[in-house]
């Protein structure tokens, strides 16, 4: 409003959509939420664990699981960057994006690639006898999402032609959101396909 553009929304608006998402949206959230606590069923491991914690020894820096954040993102990220110049291109820029095939079939590779790389991260960590995958393998599914947000820095210096305050909120603003995005959703696949590995190479081992 203060810079007179087009897609500004007037105040009553705001107020509309934010008393909608008060009475509608967090309601639901927090029923969904007991819901879910109620009714999940308890976890139950393949093999019986420890109560006490094993040491875990010393591995070389770059073996370190921070290492191999960096490490984990760029793969997928190198499997979806033809098309993310595209995008961005259609999305920010004068350009028509027309290949939804294509699309979908990039989205599929790289959950693909997402789930390969965080199991073989996994299967590295614990034969390095450090258990303590869950997290991890949470964060390294989701580490993609760093290397999209370091492609928006670098569309926003050399591709685009925006300038100002304003122009670089509306982009950053959008862009932190589908980062986010990407790092929720590609956390949660690589943590279910740790997940589902884990259970499956311990379902027949036994321990005393």
């Amino acid at each position: 409003m203060y810079y007179e553009v087009t897609k500004a929304l007037p105040f009553t608006t705001v107020l509309t959509v934010l008393t909608i998402w008060a009475l509608v949206g967090l309601p639901l959230t927090m029923l969904g939420a007991i819901a879910g606590k109620n009714y999940a069923t308890p976890f139950e491991p393949p093999v019986r664990t420890k109560h006490i914690s094993r040491q875990i020894p010393d591995i070389p820096w770059y073996r370190n699981r921070f290492v191999q954040v960096g490490l984990a993102g760029f793969l997928p990220f190198s499997a979806i960057y033809i098309e993310l110049h595209y995008i961005f291109g259609s999305v920010w820029g004068r350009g028509m994006y027309q290949l939804w095939g294509i699309l979908i079939l990039v989205v599929g590779i790289l959950f693909l690639v997402t789930a390969m790389t965080t199991v073989a991260l996994t299967y590295f960590q614990l034969s390095m006898e450090d258990y303590r995958w869950w997290w991890i393998s949470f964060v390294w599914g989701g580490s993609t999402g760093f290397y999209i947000l370091g492609y928006s820095v670098y569309f926003w210096v050399y591709r685009s032609k925006m300038s100002g305050f304003l122009q670089a909120s509306f982009f950053f603003g959008y862009q932190l959101f589908i980062c986010y995005f990407f790092f929720l959703m590609l956390g949660s696949v690589g943590f279910l396909a740790s997940f589902a590995f884990v259970k499956r190479i311990y379902k027949n081992l036994h321990m005393d």
